[in-house]
Order: C-alpha cells, then structure tokens, then sequence
C-alpha cells in the first residue's frame, strides 16, 4: 500500500547546533514531544513509547543518517509505525527552521488507509504543538 507524507515546520529563536542538540537529546523528549517518552537503545537505535501505559505504543527506529546539526533520518521499524522520518534543521534569520517529515506506512491496511482522512488533522496538530513547545524550550539568541 502506498505510504502517506506528512510534514510540518516551526521557527526556533536559537543557532542549529543548539536546536539540533535538544532534539536528539532522546530522554528529553517528554518535554515538548506530545506524550512521548524516547532513549536511545543501541549506536543507532532509538525507542519512543506515546500515550500512557498501557495505552500507547512504541516506535523502534534505526538512526540511517546523521548530519549534525543539520538532519537527522531515521526508519520506523515498529509493528504499529513503520515508515521514514526526517528532522532538518536549516539557519533563518534569527535562528532556525526546523523542517519535521514522515513518510508512513499506515497499520491496519485498507482500514488505516480509509481512517487516514479522519485522524490525519489531529495527528498533524500534535506534531504543530510539539514543535511549538520545543521552540520554547530554547533562549532566543
């Protein structure tokens, strides 16, 4: 089944280095990624459980390209997300743009395809919301 594609961006008032920094700081993540614990488990390997168990699930992914404090790829490997995501990183004028993308392959097979529509808004406000708290998280520069 075809993936789907969804992104969204933020300004930060703070340099890449320091952008970057935090967002690959995996344990912090709870502060400003909804509802997201994550640590890194391996050279590579990241885990991050969303929700509040037992309600919730975990993303595995394998870290396939590091470009401090530019991008960051990874591949979803989890039963539930599977996929790649992307966090980039770009200098704009007073700080940087950070640039979230995720091509996924939804679960559930025609089921997630036809609920997709639906759960779509809400997914991409959460990820709008996260990237505002992360923004806040970092001194203007």
């Amino acid at each position: 089944m075809r993936p789907v594609y969804a992104a969204a961006a933020v300004h930060v008032p703070a340099p890449p280095e320091q952008v970057f920094a935090l967002i690959t700081d995996w344990p912090r993540h709870e502060e400003w990624m909804f509802m997201t614990s994550a640590c890194q488990v391996g050279p590579d390997a990241v885990e991050a459980y969303t929700g509040v168990w037992p309600l919730g699930f975990l993303d595995t992914m394998t870290i396939t390209h590091w470009e401090p404090p530019a991008l960051v790829r990874v591949t979803h490997t989890g039963r539930l997300v599977r996929g790649l995501g992307a966090i980039r990183v770009r200098p704009e004028h007073g700080g940087s743009r950070v640039i979230w993308a995720e091509r996924l392959h939804l679960p559930f097979g025609p089921l997630g395809r036809a609920l997709w529509p639906l759960v779509r808004p809400a997914s991409m406000a959460l990820v709008r919301h996260s990237l505002r708290k992360l923004a806040k998280l970092l001194p203007p520069r």
